[in-house]
């Protein structure tokens, strides 16, 4: 069973973190949502409090766990990888809608590499910190410094949620087994509602690229984006976020 937190009264609503992160990533968009949903934010195999999967962290697999969820037909919102994992329970059938944050698998050529090697050095760079990660992003300019690749507006995040997605990314047990997933996997449209948002300001899968791409891919999609925000973006904007997850399933 994957660890997992719920809070809110409604229709609901299952909510999918990134690689190297947990369903704290969420955590300023939650009582937003949570006005109109009953949310459930989810760790997924290998990160946080669930552990690793038996076999390869493929995105079916990881969508498998989810539908363990036992939920009847739930919204599903994900970034990232979540977002991915969003999209392939969408085409399954057990999502009543989707919105997809920055997802997976518009990514080509050199894009990937260069995705698989940005993931590497933050991974990397998470690990050295780890030891000391509250005093490293202590100060907003630090922080700004250190998490510009995910995030447009650093500063905004309070340094313990800060220190937490450092220790979260750096200890990671699925995070080696999972980055394949990242850049291997080619989404289908799914047959129900489904919304696709892109940070305008996505340094790690670069909107300016792969948002056209997801557009001509899944033309029947709504497509919008995220003024302002970055890959992950629900410390940039908690507000525009909310509003992208909530629309989607209106």
């Amino acid at each position: 069973m994957l660890a997992h937190s719920r809070t809110g009264t409604g229709p609901p609503l299952v909510l999918l973190h990134g690689i190297g992160l947990d369903r704290a990533t969420w955590d300023p968009v939650v009582p937003l949502l949570a006005r109109e949903r009953e949310v459930i934010a989810v760790d997924l195999p290998g990160f946080g409090e669930t552990p690793m999967l038996g076999g390869t962290p493929t995105v079916e697999a990881l969508a498998a766990a989810v539908e363990a969820l036992g939920l009847e037909r739930p919204h599903v919102a994900g970034n990232s990888l979540g977002g991915g994992i969003a999209l392939e329970l969408g085409r399954r059938g057990w999502a009543r809608s989707v919105c997809a944050i920055s997802p997976i698998g518009f990514a080509a050529g050199r894009e990937r590499t260069y995705a698989q090697l940005t993931l590497k050095a933050i991974h990397a760079m998470a690990s050295a910190l780890d030891p000391r990660a509250e005093t490293a992003y202590g100060g907003p300019l630090r922080r700004t410094a250190l998490a510009c690749l995910i995030l447009a507006r650093p500063w905004r995040v309070p340094a313990p949620a800060a220190g937490h997605m450092n220790h979260t990314t750096a200890r990671a047990p699925g995070w080696a087994a999972t980055l394949p997933a990242v850049t291997s996997w080619t989404p289908a449209m799914p047959g129900c509602p489904t919304t696709i948002a892109w940070g305008q300001r996505d340094r790690l899968l670069l909107t300016s690229r792969q948002a056209p791409r997801a557009q001509r891919r899944l033309p029947q999609a709504r497509h919008v984006r995220l003024h302002g925000c970055g890959h992950v973006p629900m410390w940039d904007d908690p507000e525009q976020v909310a509003r992208a997850i909530l629309d989607a399933g209106a």
